[in-house]
C-alpha cells in the first residue's frame, strides 16, 4: 500500500528512496531489541553504539531488500515508482505489472535471495570476528543480523499475497494455468488466510504467554490481512473489466497546457471557461511531463512574481500516472485505488506524446458500468 508524506532519501540506481517518520519507530525498536541482545557483552554505552549501528545496517539491509526487487523489475521493463522505508519495513512501489509469469516470479524471489545472502554474509562476518572477540558486542551483532535476515527471507517466503512468497505463488499458478487472475485470486485468498493466522497467534502469545510481543504479530496479521482482502478487491474488478483497454475509456486530443506558459497566459486563455478541473502539462514535443490542477494556483508551490511559469506551479507526473493506449483499463485502475492522489491518467501514443486523458470520474464511471453489467465505454452504433 503506497504511503504518504515521505521523506526524499535520493535515488539508487535510478530508484527514489523515499522514509515514512514511522521507520524512526523501526529504528528505536530494532535498537532496543539488539541492546537487550547484547547485554552483559561490553559497558552499556559501548552497547548501545553497537545496538544503534546494528539496527541502522538491518535498515539498509531491508533496503537492499526491496532494491532487489526494483532492480529486477526495470530490467525487465517494469517501471518502479519508488522505495519507502516504513514502519514494518520496506514496499515497492511498481508503476506496472509484470507482463508475464516468468517476470512475476524473478522479482518476487530477488528479495528474499538478497537477504539470504546478506544473511550469509553476516555469519561469515560474525564467525570472522569471532576469532578477535568471540563474545564481543561485534561478534554478537553480526550474529543478530545474520539471523534477523534468514528469519526475513523465510518470513517473506510465506505463500501468501502480499509477502513475496505470495507472489511466487501467483507466478507459479499463471505460469501453469496462464490465467492472471484466477492466479491473483488463489494468492489474495492465502494471504488473507496467512494474515489471520499471525494475528491469531500474536492474540494467543498475549493471553496464553503474557508476552506483549504478540502485539507485534497482531499488527503485522492485520497488515496482511487487510493488503490481501484489497488485491483480492482488484482481482475481482480485473475480472469483470475483462480486455477493455485505457484507450476505450480515454477523453482523446485532450486540452493541454504547454509547459513553457506564463500563467498570465494561462489566466487569459479560453482554459479557464471550460469545465475541465485538471490539466496535463506537455513539453514542446507534446509529450506530458506534469499535471496542473486549478487548486495549484490557489496553493501555489512556488513564490508567485511576473512571468511565473507553468512548469514551476504544475506537479511533475508519476510514473504511474502515464498509460500507453493498450494498458488493460484493470491495471489503471488499480493505480488509481493505490494511489488516490493521482489527479488523472495521461495516455500517450508510441511516441510518447500526447494522446488522451483519463480522469478518476472517468474510471469510476467504468467500474460503476462493469458492476452493473454494462460494458465499461459506449458501444459504437452507426444509423
Amino acid at each position: 500500500m503506497p504511503i504518504r508524506s515521505t521523506l526524499p532519501l535520493g535515488r539508487v540506481a535510478g530508484v527514489r528512496l523515499g522514509a515514512h517518520w514511522s521507520a524512526g519507530v523501526t529504528v528505536g525498536l530494532f535498537t532496543w531489541v539488539l541492546a537487550s541482545y547484547l547485554r552483559g557483552t561490553a559497558s552499556p554505552g559501548i552497547i548501545w553504539v553497537a545496538a544503534l549501528l546494528g539496527a541502522l545496517t538491518l535498515i539498509a539491509c531491508l533496503l537492499a531488500h526491496e532494491l532487489a526487487h526494483s532492480i529486477v523489475a526495470t530490467r525487465h521493463g517494469v517501471r518502479v515508482e519508488r522505495i519507502v522505508l516504513w514502519l514494518l519495513g520496506g514496499a515497492s512501489e511498481l508503476a506496472d505489472e509484470p507482463r508475464d509469469a516468468r517476470t512475476d516470479l524473478r522479482v518476487a524471489l530477488a528479495g528474499p535471495a538478497t537477504s539470504l545472502l546478506l544473511g550469509v554474509v553476516a555469519y561469515g562476518a560474525a564467525a570472522l570476528a569471532a576469532v578477535f572477540s568471540p563474545g564481543g558486542p561485534v561478534t554478537a551483532t553480526l550474529i543478530w543480523l545474520a539471523t534477523v535476515n534468514v528469519v526475513l527471507a523465510v518470513f517473506n517466503m510465506l505463500p501468501g499475497a502480499p509477502l513475496d512468497g505470495g507472489r511466487v505463488v501467483r507466478a507459479l499458478l499463471w505460469r501453469r494455468s496462464g490465467d492472471r487472475l484466477r492466479a491473483e485470486t488463489t494468492a489474495a485468498r492465502i494471504g488473507r488466510f496467512v494474515g489471520m493466522t499471525l494475528a491469531g497467534l500474536g492474540v494467543a502469545e498475549i493471553f496464553a504467554v503474557g508476552d506483549f510481543g504478540g502485539l507485534w504479530l497482531m499488527l503485522l496479521g492485520w497488515f496482511l490481512y487487510t493488503a490481501a482482502n484489497s488485491e483480492l478487491m482488484l482481482a475481482g474488478l480485473r475480472h469483470r473489466l475483462g480486455d477493455t483497454t485505457i484507450g476505450e475509456i480515454m477523453t482523446p486530443h485532450p486540452i493541454s497546457i504547454p509547459a513553457d506558459h506564463t500563467v498570465e497566459q494561462l489566466l487569459g486563455s479560453d482554459i479557464v471557461y471550460t469545465h475541465h478541473r485538471v490539466f496535463p502539462v506537455v513539453d514542446a514535443e507534446g509529450r506530458p511531463r506534469a499535471v496542473l490542477a486549478w487548486a495549484d494556483l490557489l496553493r501555489p508551490r512556488a513564490a508567485v512574481h511576473p512571468g511565473l511559469r507553468v512548469s514551476e506551479l504544475a506537479r511533475p507526473l508519476q510514473p504511474a500516472a502515464i498509460a500507453g493506449r493498450d494498458a488493460p483499463l484493470g491495471d489503471v485502475i488499480a493505480r488509481i485505488v493505490l494511489r488516490p492522489d493521482l489527479d488523472a491518467i495521461a495516455v500517450v501514443d508510441p511516441s510518447g506524446r500526447l494522446a488522451g486523458v483519463v480522469t478518476a470520474t472517468d474510471l469510476a464511471l467504468a467500474c460503476d458500468r462493469s458492476a452493473l453489467g454494462l460494458p465499461a465505454h459506449p458501444t459504437q452504433t452507426s444509423s
